[in-house]
């Protein structure tokens, strides 16, 4: 679809929730081939939206909660045989119904997606290209891409200065890190045989990633762009995010149904929750207070208090629920 995504739209939040607690959960439902929209409030998934019969396995929403793209990776796993996804759809929240479609014009596996932080853009990992190719929201176009150097680069994430990206490369076992305004590879750092998912602490110094041949995490600095430190974990490690106050990294720990809190002071794992079977993707609510994580193999997705690190509730998702995105407004 080209041209302007043209939609009348309204605005639906909990009534009276505080704030930082408005909105809703969004979780791409990989077995469903869904985009599933999930009401914290009430704890129950409220709709599913269907992807015109294709596989997406993560999902953001715009800045103002009202669209939501959902790359179509494919029906393969990393370096697996497949389907190589060819395009990236709009979902309009408000009508539950795919609203636009970019077509990349050949196979890509595109996989996650993120908002700029300060140019707006849409920044997508087209895998299979060993790119992330840089998107205008508002018109669906190609705009541009960055070469991350590397195979796989499956997952990345943005400094919140909008000024590097770091992409975690499976197979490669590598973080690429990328200078955005420039559009080129800056480093290449090895880190293990195989490592998986990444995130960024909230001040920007540090990158987390996953080792997948042994349990622990890589912690890289971000002014020597090399690892500093490994922590420790229960098990093989997935999925992270760090809490607003920087205090918590919250760890998916799928091969013992776990999810591990790391205490960012101390780089030691300060808590252990049992959650359902195969936890994926993190996602902490804007407000601090819960840490949502997918549970793929359950169909679940599990809310965390970040109180007293306790499961608050278990919220049901369709089959194969994995990457998850918060929408201020449907």
């Amino acid at each position: 679809m080209s041209g302007v995504i043209a939609i009348a739209l309204f605005s639906l939040t909990a009534g009276g929730a505080p704030p930082g607690t408005q909105g809703f959960l969004l979780v791409a439902n990989k077995g469903d081939r869904t985009l599933g929209i999930i009401d914290p409030t009430a704890s129950k998934e409220v709709a599913a939206i269907p992807e015109d019969g294709v596989t997406g396995h993560e999902v953001i929403a715009a800045p103002n909660g009202k669209i939501a793209y959902v790359p179509i990776y494919g029906n393969s796993g990393v370096g697996k045989p497949g389907t190589d996804g060819t395009n990236m759809v709009a979902i309009d929240l408000a009508s539950r119904k795919v609203a636009g479609n970019l077509d990349f014009g050949h196979g890509v596996r595109p996989h996650c997606a993120q908002f700029g932080p300060k140019d707006g853009m849409l920044y997508v990992s087209t895998e299979l290209d060993r790119t992330i190719s840089i998107i205008d929201p508002k018109t669906l176009k190609l705009i541009g891409s960055v070469p991350t150097g590397q195979a796989e680069s499956h997952m990345f994430v943005i400094s919140h200065d909008g000024k590097r990206a770091y992409t975690a490369n499976v197979g490669p076992g590598t973080v690429s890190v990328i200078d955005l305004k420039a559009r080129k590879t800056l480093h290449v750092i090895p880190i293990s045989p195989e490592t998986q998912r990444i995130s960024i602490s909230v001040d920007d110094k540090r990158v987390f990633t996953a080792d997948q041949t042994k349990p622990r995490l890589a912690v890289i600095n971000t002014q020597t762009d090399k690892v500093e430190s490994w922590v420790e974990l229960p098990g093989l490690g997935y999925g992270t995010a760090s809490t607003p106050d920087g205090k918590w990294l919250v760890v998916a720990v799928p091969t013992v149904n776990q999810v591990a809190v790391v205490d960012l002071a101390t780089l030691r794992v300060a808590h252990t929750i049992d959650v359902p079977k195969a936890p994926q993707e993190v996602l902490i609510r804007p407000d601090g207070k819960m840490a949502y994580v997918s549970c793929d193999s359950a169909g679940k997705v599990v809310a965390i208090r970040t109180s007293d690190w306790k499961v608050d509730t278990l919220i049901g998702a369709g089959k194969g629920a994995d990457g998850l995105a918060w929408s201020t407004s449907l």
